[in-house]
């Protein structure tokens, strides 16, 4: 069963996701390609379980690449075989901070909002 992967992007018209990547191709190449390399892999059901990808609750997910810096994605399943993609996080912690959490619900949230009828 293939999925496809798409960016959420804010009614101002910033993709939050994007941003975060364009920064990490600049700052990290290495980690970039990986995540590159998850992403692609994330249209493949048997991957959206350990060890590339993590339940978060409240229908939150995380791709994670586990290097010098955790990298993170957080995404949500929507109609249609559909990942969207809705907050990126780089930080040295195992455990992910309750804004950025909220930043993702927020933003799943939104998107539901606008494009789930």
């Amino acid at each position: 069963m293939r999925f496809t992967v798409e960016f959420s992007e804010a009614e101002a018209g910033r993709c939050p996701v994007r941003e975060f990547l364009d920064e990490l191709k600049a700052t990290d190449p290495g980690d970039f390609a990986v995540l590159l390399a998850g992403l692609a892999r994330l249209r493949h059901r048997r991957y959206h379980r350990e060890p590339l990808s993590k339940a978060l609750g409240s229908g939150l997910f995380e791709l994670r690449h586990v290097g010098r810096l955790n990298t993170r994605i957080l995404w949500f399943f929507a109609k249609d075989r559909r990942i969207v993609l809705v907050h990126g996080i780089r930080n040295k912690a195992r455990s992910l901070a309750a804004g950025d959490l909220e930043a993702a619900r927020v933003r799943m949230v939104d998107w539901q909002r606008r494009f789930e009828r």
